[in-house]
């Protein structure tokens, strides 16, 4: 098998996306621990619960909105549900599952988060760029979501991270 070495202008796109995803996170990170006490990856949670339906979601659906590990979404809200931010529930209708459920000092706590984390994300990504870079932003990163999301009908691939099962064994 050859391979397919990047080009040059691969290779400083390839750089230029790294060095811009590390440094963005990092800045949204230090925002939201000074401010909040809570690193992104938590605000993420609460917030994707507060756009859910009774504010709640089944912890799958959770993990695919984020894109995230199940495992890793596991301990953040075990962490958060400690901070009494979040609560677990049985899933009625999947005794194997559970939902995720946001608690009205998670509300709480993320409504006084909010306005700093959207001036960071305004001030370190969108204040940098034009209107029509904003839309090829858009663009560009669906093309790559969608490509790794590929056939909705094959649930069995571990290719995205909600789908992975654990390399623990639970016997």
């Amino acid at each position: 098998m050859t391979t397919r070495w990047l080009t040059p202008e691969e290779q400083r796109a390839w750089r230029a996306y790294i060095g811009a995803v590390h440094l963005v996170e990092d800045a949204l990170d230090r925002q939201l621990q000074q401010e909040a006490g809570m690193p992104h990856m938590y605000y993420s949670i609460l917030s994707t619960l507060s756009e859910s339906p009774e504010r709640r979601l089944r912890m799958t659906d959770l993990a695919e909105r984020l894109k995230i590990t199940r495992s890793r979404l596991t301990y953040a809200v075990t962490r958060l549900e400690k901070d009494g931010l979040v609560l677990r529930e049985n899933c009625r209708w999947d005794k194997r599952g559970s939902i995720a459920a946001l608690t009205e000092e998670g509300m709480t706590v993320l409504e006084g988060a909010a306005p700093g984390h959207v001036e960071t994300v305004r001030s370190v990504l969108f204040d940098r760029l034009s209107p029509e870079q904003v839309g090829q932003l858009e663009e560009i990163f669906s093309t790559v979501t969608e490509g790794f999301q590929g056939d909705p009908a094959n649930t069995t691939g571990d290719d995205v991270p909600w789908r992975r099962r654990s390399a623990k064994s639970c016997s």
